[in-house]
This record gives structure tokens, sequence and C-alpha cells, in this order.
């Protein structure tokens, strides 16, 4: 038997979790088990929870996007996994002790890793590769402006800018993680408003070359007003609540791009360089070259209180539950 949390109802104050025992069944052709160590927390699961996500599984379901364990067994035609491979799982389900997943979905643990960083790696960290490298085309020596730089994919993106030769500028909330911030490499860390003027004298009047904007509302508002001419304002989400607008005259005048950036459906849609992000990733994180942070674990029997850490801001890089 396996634990799993499980929704049957939705909720706003995500109150219809509930930690449940049920069977796994034998992995099918092409299929694997994995026996699950720890799994991460992103704000998708906490929108499913209340019925605001885009993709809305049917009830009842797990929720958990990203997980990592070990393979416990292979169906029938599974090549490149064995019993006892540590390994990541990419799939919805992963709020569970063990979990059955196309093998697609499954990927080697890069050798770096702890069970706790390999479950807040994939989405973070391919959020901010599509973003960077596919859409917003960034540079070395070009600035980049990230917004709620201390969350997971803030996070990722100020690990990734600085891989690629960028200097990075990361606003934050707080003082805590403006001086996490600034330990973990930021070249300049701002607060999340007023930060136009700043920006703007950070870079001798030009602006950032690239802003990832995983927050929205007035924080997008205020970018149009300090971005380079032939920026590109990446939107990656809104965690301030408010999906902004921007009047057509702005990008004409000031000769920036709007792009957005969806990593997944980006790899739907162009399938064969999906499967080169996924690589390149992975062989930078093999390589020691990325550094995925976990700022607090729970037990799966409080993932609620997990949860409720990255509603409420708290955190710093990733939160995880652990299994």
């Amino acid at each position: 038997m396996s634990r799993a949390i499980v929704v049957r109802a939705l909720s706003e104050d995500l109150s219809t979790l509930a930690l449940e025992t049920r069977e796994v069944r034998t992995p099918g052709p092409g299929e694997v088990r994995v026996r699950l160590r720890a799994a991460s927390v992103n704000f998708p699961d906490i929108l499913m929870v209340q019925g605001k996500y885009q993709h809305k599984p049917d009830l009842p379901f797990t929720p958990g996007m990203e997980g990592a364990g070990d393979v416990v067994a292979v169906g029938d035609g599974v090549a490149g996994f064995k019993p006892g491979d540590k390994v990541i799982v990419s799939r919805l389900g992963c709020f569970s002790d063990e979990i059955v997943v196309p093998a697609q979905m499954v990927y080697l643990l890069p050798a770096p890793f702890d069970y706790a960083q390999g479950a807040g790696f994939p989405a973070a960290y391919l959020t901010a590769y599509v973003a960077l490298v596919r859409r917003g085309q960034l540079q070395r020596d070009e600035t980049l402006l990230v917004h709620g730089a201390a969350g997971g994919v803030g996070l990722a993106a100020v690990d990734v800018g600085k891989l690629l030769g960028a200097h990075v500028i990361a606003t934050a909330s707080s003082a805590e993680k403006q001086a996490f911030l600034a330990s973990y490499g930021a070249d300049h860390v701002l607060p999340p408003s007023g930060f136009r003027d700043l920006v703007k004298e950070l870079t001798g009047g030009r602006g950032a070359d690239v802003i990832y904007d995983p927050v929205g509302g007035d924080v997008f508002d205020e970018s149009v007003r300090c971005i380079a001419f032939d920026g590109r304002l990446l939107v990656v989400g809104f965690t301030s609540g408010r999906i902004p607008s921007v009047s057509a005259n702005m990008p004409l005048i000031k000769g920036f791009s709007v792009v957005g950036v969806r990593a997944g459906e980006y790899g739907r849609q162009f399938p064969e360089k999906g499967r080169e992000n996924i690589r390149a990733i992975h062989a930078f994180a093999s390589e020691g070259k990325l550094r995925p942070h976990v700022c607090a674990e729970f037990p799966l029997s409080e993932t609620r209180a997990a949860m409720a850490m990255l509603q409420e801001r708290r955190a710093i890089g990733k939160v995880v539950v652990r299994m």
C-alpha cells in the first residue's frame, strides 16, 4: 500500500487535501514504478486545488508535479532504467509514496543532487532555460532583470542567467531574501517596487535587455518603464494575482518585445527542441553548474503546510515534501 495526498473537492483554503492509502499497480509496457523520496511544491499545485489553473485535472487527483526517488520496477520494453536507479519524475501525482509513470517522464538523477534537489529541479530550471535561451535569446554581458528572484522559478533564472554570462539584477520583497540573493551571486539586488530608476542608473540609462517576470501586476507595469530598446520582456506568470496589460504604443515607441513563456507547451509544440532543452539542463546539472536551493522540507502528512509556505511568500527557493 502507498500513501498519497488526494483532492476530492476543490477548495480555496486547501482544506480538502487528505492523506489516503491506496494500492499501486504493476507497471505496464513502457512504464516505470518509482518509490518517491521527495516531491517539490509549485504554485500550479496550489492553483489546481483551488480550481484556478489552466489544466484542471479530473477529481479526485493527487497534486505534485515533480519528484525524485528510486526505480522499483519497470514494464516491458523499458530501456535505460532498472530497479535501484535514482531518478527524477515529471508527472502530476508526485505527492505520493509511489507512482507509476511512462518511462519518457523519468530521468536519471544528476549525480551532484540529493532527492530534495532533484525534486525541485525540472520545472523551475526548464522554465528558466526556455525563457532565457529559447524565448529571450539572452546574450553574454547583457543585463537580465529577474523579478520574484527568491522564488523557485526566479532563483533558477538567476542561476541560469549567471551561467550564461549575464549581468543579473534581482528583485525580492524582504531583507532576508535580498541578502540571500546577494550571497547567491546576483550582481545587484533591488526591492520589488521603485526599481525603475535604479535599473536605469545601473545600466547607464539604457535599461534591462531581458526582464524575467513571474509576478505580473505592478511589477510588469514598472518593468515596461525600464526595459532597453530591443529588450525582451518575458511573461512567465502572475503570482501577484493581477494579469497586467500594455498599450501597444509602448512596445512600438520603446522597441521592445513582450514574449510569453510556457516551457511545457514549448516542448509539445517543438518536440525535438523540447528534448534538447531537457538534455541541456541535465548536462549543466551533471557538471555541477546548477544549484537548486531547498529552503524547507515537510513530511507528506504536512503537505498543506508546505503549500501554505509557498502561498504566503515565505519560501526562498524550493519547498519540498519528504516521503
